[in-house]
């Protein structure tokens, strides 16, 4: 049994209330650790600890700081293999998942704002004749960073990482349903030179950590992802009190696949696209808009390639995909499915879970799913599910295609098949996201703005944007 514990002050500490709850390996459904419960007096603590570091982390210089997150990055990088077996059977992902995305992407984060803090300018403003303006940037002070279970230190990274390389101090939590990364990361930080203080990770339930985090007076920033129910919370709840926003939340992202398409390759990534970490991806593809004189041609390819993907656990090399991440989430999934039922849709292929023989034959294995014959209107094609369920729907023109793709409340990113530019242009342009990929999926560089419109957030997070959300800008004007 693995007993998480949190991090505050630089110390590996037990919650104050010595309360602990389950923590599940998704692959075979059972208890294998232990994590914190924290509540509002970890959390008090941890700001305690956060504001006495303040002045001491603010106060060294861009690359003091940047030295100190380049140890972070390389000590990741050191114990590469223990991240990804603590982030594989945490989250219940394939191995070569966590080894070639994930973990990857965790040690990129906190080398890319290492350096990039040292190259981000401030603007001055000449007014001709009468003076000049120039505009300062300085950290917030202490922020809150609250981060998801679907790529656990992926995600919980790329908040931290540009709050702390803008000289923040933090109070991050990791997801309660995959804690094990943040929490080996805590013993990489304690070796990294970083002075105590600075960054402080508290374990346990949203109710409980997360709210004491949201409504703490002297946490003057919260960066969260999650879903938008929660982002909801947050804002009714920090907006009264002036805190910063960033919130990135829900998706329920449109495919839209037009006939002069590069079919082999689009056909390739768009099993990619849906079912990538078992579709709990918040940028998959879980809408697929097909033009309708492709469309036969498209669900035989697609089919086919899907039936070939191995349902599996996460060590076997062979498994193309792994458990998702909890019982409560597989049983959502599962009542999706049958929900499309209901509402008329027909099962192509999957729509059923998995079992694989012990030790993993309680783990939370769903088939990749693939469902048609539903409009673009109903719950199962509005809701986002979050798993490895997608919908096929004909379309006859641009204008069809952009309605049923612009129909959800959600904005967050959107792929696009055609070989006419003008078209690709076109309909990147109306298409309501804030990330949208032409002939490609997921190609991420970091200095650009992340983030949707609608339903899916406020703000943006990467590169410069991260930097501005987590500094203040201050003018000052200088007469002639």
């Amino acid at each position: 049994m693995i007993r998480i514990q949190n991090f505050i002050n630089g110390e590996l500490v037990a919650p104050v209330k010595g309360q602990y709850i389950d923590n599940y390996e998704p692959a075979t459904g059972k208890v294998y650790g232990e994590i914190p419960n924290s509540t509002e007096e970890d959390v008090e603590l941890a700001v305690i600890a956060a504001e006495k570091a303040f002045p001491i982390w603010s106060n060294m210089t861009n690359e003091e700081r940047g030295a100190i997150m380049m140890r972070i990055s390389l000590g990741i990088e050191k114990r590469m293999d223990e991240f990804v077996a603590a982030e594989s059977r945490d989250n219940g992902k394939p191995l070569s998942l966590a080894a070639h995305v994930d973990i990857p992407r965790a040690i990129s984060n906190f080398h890319f704002f290492a350096t990039a803090v040292e190259h981000f300018a401030s603007e001055s403003h000449y007014m001709e004749g009468m003076g000049i303006n120039y505009t300062t940037r300085k950290p917030i002070g202490v922020v809150g960073c609250i981060s998801p279970w679907n790529l656990p230190l992926y995600l919980f990274s790329w908040k931290i990482a540009p709050a702390l390389a803008s000289g923040n101090c933090v109070i991050a939590k990791p997801s309660e349903i995959t804690p094990y990364t943040a929490y080996l990361l805590s013993e990489v930080v304690k070796e990294s030179g970083m002075p105590a203080g600075v960054l402080n990770i508290v374990h346990g339930l949203g109710q409980f950590a997360g709210d004491a985090i949201v409504k703490h007076p002297k946490i003057k920033a919260i960066s969260f992802t999650g879903g938008t129910k929660t982002g909801e919370y947050i804002a009714r709840t920090a907006g009264p009190m002036f805190k910063k926003l960033s919130l990135e939340l829900g998706g329920k992202n449109p495919n839209i696949i037009f006939a002069d398409c590069e079919f082999d390759e689009m056909v390739k990534t768009t099993v990619r696209s849906s079912f990538a970490n078992q579709g709990q991806i918040c940028l998959c593809g879980s809408r697929i808009f097909i033009e309708r004189s492709i469309y036969e041609k498209f669900k035989a390819a697609f089919i086919e390639r899907v039936e070939k993907l191995t349902v599996s656990n996460p060590t076997d090399p062979n498994a193309k995909m792994g458990a998702v991440v909890s019982k409560p989430h597989m049983e959502k999934v599962l009542s999706y499915i049958e929900l499309a039922k209901e509402e008329g849709g027909t099962i192509l292929t999957g729509g059923h879970q998995v079992h694989l023989e012990a030790p993993y034959n309680e783990g939370y294995y769903i088939a990749p799913t693939v469902i048609e014959g539903l409009s673009y209107d109903c719950r199962t094609n509005q809701e986002e599910i979050f798993g490895p369920v997608v919908t096929l729907t004909p379309f006859d023109t641009e204008e069809e295609v952009l309605m049923m793709a612009n129909s959800t409340v959600y904005g967050l990113s959107a792929t696009i098949w055609t070989s006419d530019l003008k078209r690709a242009h076109r309909t990147a342009d109306k298409v309501q996201a804030g990330i949208i990929w032409i002939n490609s999926w997921l190609v991420r560089d970091l200095r650009t703005p992340f983030g949707g419109v609608k339903a899916s957030g406020v703000g943006r997070e990467g590169g410069w944007e991260a930097l501005r959300f987590f500094t203040e800008a201050k003018n000052v004007f200088i007469p002639y």
